[in-house]
């Protein structure tokens, strides 16, 4: 059966992350994000391509959210409480626990600051969240008889999970957004190597190898330092959970050393709340945020206090983080208003601006004026700073999750087309893995993983429980001139390979049944066959001008008959092929199934004389062997042709 993705959201484009997964029957949709850049009916997934009577819950077999981003969870709200979906949804108990923050704060922004339609309540929010079960990371969770799910740590903000998901043998990886490299505040994201039919990867970065982390935190705090000493204000325009808290990381521990005096100030108390939960959270952070716990929590600041409206237009310098990132609206596009029309300012944008927001708008080039609303331009005469504190994974990390898990298939989303297009070449050029990258509301469908659970027959059983005994003699010193004749001395390594071949087959109640070879046949009425290949090899024989004699005790050996040949032979050819299993049965050597013995027939139908050599310079090995060894034998006989072989009359 096919796996069948349905892209709702962030298919070539960043943005209302949301993907309809149906394996095995099973329904699950990884994400209900709404986009940044838009204020239309564009905002929200088009859920009417999942269910077109409004039956999500006979639709759905559940929800997964990855993390708290709004592009992530922020229609979830209006799915549950206005669609009407009332399935199971999962998330880990971070994002439970912070995506009501994130929710309510976007809702007073849109309708309480900007007037904008309400689309759903803080009512809404808190009834979507009471349907949320939380997990642990690594818990497999059963979701019902046939769906399990597990989530995997993927770093990029507190509680950000990737998810496994299985139904049947059928089995995927969703990621959402996740960063290959541990920063500040956060470790690297972590997953167990996988069996896949499919992964499903963000691609932000999709072709950007980033710099040293060391080499943009110095120059983000040149360009904040410069500013501030020069008598700016510095606008960081951040979202409250992530980037937040790394980047006041880095200006708490630069103010302490600098002694620095200009104050710091997070915009109003959704940060300094989201602060709470980090602090109480500490086991989700990074290794080196936890070690130091016992001493000081990384997330109490020295040098960071609260800031009000009221102080927008205060005079001298001072360092602001505001919410929204982005500049999508709310304080931080309200500080920009005033703040961005002076030279001496400073906003610096850490992190990836969608398209359509006024940060994309100064990530673009320097304009000198930007259209905030259809009424509204804004003098732009501040410097704009952008540096990549993001904490999505780049390119590098991506091939790098990619190879590890080593899928059967890719899809790529959450990425600019051309970006995504040029990784999805790398992909399947550099490591031969079909990849896909389809644009919102395409469906891709890929092969899935099916087993057959066949029965064993008896007799194949006790076949496989009989020893598999195979010798093996090794030289240590690497000593080819050893005498052949005399007992062996090198030591004997001997393996036991348990291996059986069985033929599958459907029995009369057509279930797939492993049985003999020998049971095949008699299923069939037929008898066995095999078919044996012979060549008739010419050994030169040298004298003992051109050969080195064989001797035991000083005394030259005469080989004067067929059974010290073969003796000779074998220890030949236990040199020349020493990882091979030789055994001398006395009137013959058998290698495999490839069988050696004397040929003292002049008229042999085997024999192909390719030289023109008489037969007291000579002698002749008959080989035989079946299809099944045709390599084995091929390099039998080449080590034969390359042998010479040394007596002296008596």
């Amino acid at each position: 059966m096919a796996i069948e993705c349905l892209v709702l959201g962030a298919g070539q484009d960043v943005g209302k992350s949301c993907v309809v997964v149906k394996m095995n029957g099973k329904k699950i949709m990884f994400d209900c994000g709404m986009h940044m850049g838009h204020h239309d009916h564009q905002r929200y997934p088009d859920f009417s391509r999942i269910s077109s009577s409004g039956d999500f819950d006979s639709s759905l077999t559940c929800i997964i959210i990855t993390h708290f981003h709004l592009d992530h969870i922020g229609a979830l709200p209006y799915f549950t409480e206005v669609c009407g979906y009332k399935g199971p949804i999962y998330m880990t108990y971070p994002t439970k626990a912070l995506a009501p923050l994130m929710l309510e704060d976007y809702r007073k922004v849109m309708v309480d600051r900007r007037g904008e339609e309400e689309q759903f309540t803080s009512e809404n929010i808190a009834d979507c969240l009471k349907k949320v079960t939380a997990v642990d990371l690594k818990q497999t969770v059963q979701v019902d008889k046939d769906l399990q799910i597990r989530a995997y740590y993927a770093g990029h903000v507190l509680g950000a999970a990737m998810f496994y998901a299985k139904v049947g043998d059928a089995s995927i990886v969703y990621t959402g957004d996740y960063n290959m490299t541990p920063d500040r505040h956060l470790g690297a994201a972590q997953i167990d190597r996988l069996h896949l039919d499919l992964l499903i990867s963000e691609s932000t970065y999709a072709t950007t190898i980033r710099d040293s982390k060391y080499a943009r935190e110095r120059e983000f705090l040149h360009a904040v330092h410069k500013c501030v000493s020069n008598g700016g204000k510095v606008l960081i325009p951040t979202f409250a959970l992530g980037r937040a808290q790394e980047l006041c990381i880095l200006l708490d521990d630069y103010w302490e050393r600098m002694s620095l005096k200009v104050p710091i100030y997070f915009s109003a108390g959704l940060t300094l709340q989201a602060n709470m939960y980090y602090k109480v959270l500490i086991n989700w952070t990074s290794q080196k945020v936890k070690d130091a716990y016992t001493t000081r929590n990384a997330f109490e600041y020295k040098h960071v206090c609260s800031f009000e409206r009221s102080m927008i237009n205060a005079p001298g310098p001072c360092v602001l983080f505001a919410t929204p990132g982005m500049i999508t609206g709310g304080f931080s596009l309200e500080v920009f208003k005033h703040w961005a029309p002076y030279e001496e300012n400073l906003i610096t944008l850490p992190g990836y601006c969608v398209a359509g927001t006024v940060g994309h708008q100064l990530m673009s080039g320097k304009p000198k004026k930007v259209a905030v609303d259809k009424d509204t331009q804004v003098d732009v005469r501040c410097k704009i700073n952008q540096l990549s504190f993001s904490p999505h994974t780049d390119a590098k990390g991506i091939m790098d999750l990619v190879k590890f898990l080593s899928p059967k298939h890719v899809i790529l989303m959450h990425g600019e087309k051309p970006k995504m297009i040029s990784l999805q070449e790398r992909i399947q050029s550099e490591l031969g893995i079909p990849s896909y990258c389809p644009a919102n509301n395409e469906t891709v469908s890929i092969p899935s993983t099916h087993y057959v659970k066949a029965d064993i027959s008896d007799t194949l059983r006790r076949k496989a429980k009989y020893p598999n005994f195979k010798f093996l003699k090794t030289n240590p010193e690497g000593n080819s001139n050893r005498d052949f004749m005399a007992p062996p001395t090198d030591p004997l390594r001997v393996f036991d390979d348990r291996l059986t071949d069985g033929i599958l087959c459907l029995d009369n109640g057509k279930k797939a049944k492993a049985v003999h070879q020998d049971e095949f046949l008699g299923m069939l009425g037929a008898e066995k066959h095999e078919l044996q290949f012979a060549y008739c090899c010419q050994v030169r024989v040298g004298n003992s001008g051109n050969a080195r004699n064989i001797e035991i005790s000083g005394d030259t050996l005469p080989i004067i008959d067929k059974y010290s040949r073969l003796h000779l032979l074998n220890g030949k050819l236990a040199l020349e092929l020493a990882e091979v299993n030789i055994q001398d049965c006395g009137e013959h050597i058998q290698v495999e199934s490839v069988s050696i013995s004397v040929c003292l027939n002049d008229d042999c139908p085997h024999r192909v004389s390719e030289t023109s050599l008489n037969n007291s310079e000579a002698i002749y090995f008959c080989c035989t062997w079946l299809a099944v060894d045709e390599e084995l034998a091929r390099n039998v006989i080449s080590a034969l042709k390359k042998l010479e072989l040394s007596t002296t009359e008596v």
